[in-house]
């Protein structure tokens, strides 16, 4: 029996269990560790290392594939189902390619029968997609389940090669969601469901293997949460297992200072907040997805962001208590494709209800807004969803007059005690002088200072900022390198 011992409410829908004393880590791999033959065996090797942490996998479709997918639902919405099914054969080929090399003959052959059995579902959906169009989200869902079905089939087998008790579990039988498909959410009933499959698999040493980013609403309807949602998926199992860590295995050590592909000197971050970790995946950060973050804070669950191509490197541990930097600031993170609205009237001038009725469109039109700042006649908004942007301003025209402005870029600077720490903002815009900045946002929170500018500045933006907060970490690294390759 399990004994319980901590009460845990799931990520704000209301039900309340208690703790296991196995304590199972949940370890998420994404699409990149999971690309080919190499990462697939990688994998292995890792949760093979780590049984004495009663792991749960989690695991992303191959890279590549899920936009694949999409793309064949397009084709097939264009009555091409035909020409969609056979754009997907290339990435069929790269799964059986990968158990080729690393499955047994007679597991090849199971693998194979998986792999059929996929392409005759996604023909015949791709099919009902072409002649169904009010069903074509729910179709798209269920097209797009497979990449995910067919990574932890995989992976499952390749455990099992590699001697591992594995066990490959269909998600949908754990995550029970609402019917927004393409973004559903997880219902209550998703707690009882997930610790009845996978307890006793857990119970009995084995490893369970589950794909991401996929559920099924109470009828038995495939669902997914939403890209990235492979992060979500770990993260509401973490919570309703009560697991002891959750950890994010990606291509890179951690969170970073700031994005690699702008900052090459970027450094890993050893420690962040819950609160900290959730700014920096809502304004760009790639490692974790926003969602990710919540289930573990209401779970008291850490989350470990780790390099797969590295496993013997610390990465990133987000949890309750955070380090203090030196500098205050923990990382830069940016937005690109950011347009900005101003409505100005001067009807707002001591009026009340103005700021609601301008809010009361975004909601219409289901348009989230990121930052907002106000004067006595003009409320400024940043979007970065657009699609519905022209329907939005013809609306906004009502209230006032309106100026909208493209191609502009968020950058957050992010840090636990950033508000009260004097001379932040002042290091900031000085380092970014002669940059003209449009928005700026620092009031709404204690842990970040948000501004918006051109996109075309934005690498030079980013990259003064981080030398400016980081550069003397960086030179104290590279000196304590220099000693250590000195002594050996």
């Amino acid at each position: 029996m399990f004994v319980h011992d901590r009460p845990l409410l799931l990520f704000g829908i209301g039900s309340i269990f208690l703790m296991s004393p196995l304590q199972p880590t949940v370890m998420k791999f994404g699409g990149t560790s999971v690309e080919d033959s190499t990462a697939f065996r990688r994998v292995a090797a890792i949760v093979a290392a780590r049984l004495d942490l009663h792991p749960v996998v989690v695991v992303s479709a191959m890279s590549g594939m899920t936009d694949t997918l999409l793309n064949s639902v397009s084709m097939a919405a264009e009555d091409h189902p035909q020409k969609a099914s056979e754009s997907l054969h290339p990435l069929f080929e790269r799964h059986l390619a990968v158990a080729d090399q690393l499955l047994a003959p007679e597991q090849v052959a199971g693998f194979r029968e998986a792999v059929d059995h996929a392409r005759s579902e996604i023909f015949r959906l791709l099919n009902s997609v072409s002649h169904n169009w009010n069903e074509r989200s729910a179709l798209q869902d269920a097209v797009l389940a497979f990449g995910e079905m067919l990574s932890s089939t995989l992976l499952t087998e390749i455990l099992r090669a590699q001697g591992v008790d594995a066990i490959a579990i269909d998600a949908r039988k754990c995550i029970v969601t609402d019917t927004e498909h393409g973004a559903a959410s997880p219902l209550p009933a998703t707690v009882s469901q997930t610790r009845s499959v996978l307890e006793n698999a857990l119970r009995e040493s084995r490893v369970p293997v589950l794909g991401g980013f996929i559920g099924a609403t109470v009828e038995g309807k495939t669902t997914t949460l939403g890209r990235g949602g492979s992060d979500y998926t770990a993260a509401i199992i973490g919570a309703a297992l009560s697991a002891r860590e959750i950890q994010i295995w990606t291509d890179v050590t951690g969170v970073l200072t700031a994005d690699p592909r702008v900052v090459a000197d970027a450094m890993t971050i050893r420690r962040l907040s819950y609160a900290e970790a959730a700014e920096l995946a809502y304004f760009g950060a790639k490692v974790l997805h926003p969602k990710t973050i919540q289930p573990a804070v209401e779970g008291e669950i850490p989350v470990r962001i780790c390099n797969s191509r590295a496993p013997e490197e610390f990465g990133t541990l987000v949890c309750s208590e955070t380090e203090t930097a030196a500098q205050t600031v923990k990382a830069i993170a940016h937005k690109t494709g950011i347009t900005t609205v101003q409505v100005s009237s001067a009807r707002m001038l001591g009026a009340y209800g103005f700021l609601r009725a301008i809010f009361e469109v975004f909601d219409r039109h289901r348009t989230v807004v990121d930052v907002v700042t106000t004067s006595e006649v003009s409320v400024s908004l940043s979007l970065d969803d657009s699609s519905g942007l022209e329907a939005i301003v013809s609306e906004l025209e009502r209230l006032g007059s309106v100026t909208v402005e493209t191609e502009r870029a968020m950058i957050c600077v992010v840090g636990a005690g950033l508000r009260g720490t004097p001379g932040i903002a002042a290091r900031v815009f000085n380092t970014i002088s002669d940059i003209n900045v449009m928005l700026i946002s620092q009031g709404s929170s204690a842990i970040n200072l948000t501004f918006v500018i051109e996109e075309r500045q934005m690498g030079e933006a980013v990259r003064r900022l981080h030398k400016t907060f980081f550069e003397a970490d960086i030179r104290s690294q590279v000196d304590e390198l220099q000693r250590m390759t000195a002594t050996t």
